[in-house]
């Protein structure tokens, strides 16, 4: 799956980026018909020296796209975060696509 990083007003850490690229790849396990996927890195604005971390994935797959928002502390937290939370879309979205299909398939409705 091809993935882009977009950090916002700041340049994220090569270790990062990388980090972010290997944990969406395993997205593909809970549905291999996953197109691309974008991060946005973005660090909010607050009133003491610790910044809240802002991580968001799209996911795009055949017929829908799949958008998770977290904050966090750390990148790292957030990223674990939101990756559960795309997980769970993920496979919502791949039990009512073969729900879909069973129902066409039970009732002889060409695709």
């Amino acid at each position: 799956m091809k993935v882009q990083v977009h950090a916002i007003h700041f340049t994220a850490d090569r270790k990062l980026v990388e980090s972010i690229q290997a944990k969406l790849n395993k997205l593909e396990t809970f549905y291999d018909r996953i197109t691309s996927g974008e991060v946005f890195l973005k660090l909010e604005q607050g009133e003491g020296k610790v910044k809240e971390k802002l991580l968001e994935i799209k996911i795009a797959v055949p017929g829908a796209i799949l958008f998770v928002k977290e904050k966090a502390r750390s990148f790292e937290e957030a990223l674990d975060l939101a990756l559960n939370a795309i997980a769970e879309q993920i496979k919502r979205f791949k039990a009512k696509i073969t729900q879909v299909k069973a129902a066409k398939t039970a009732l002889d409705i060409p695709e």
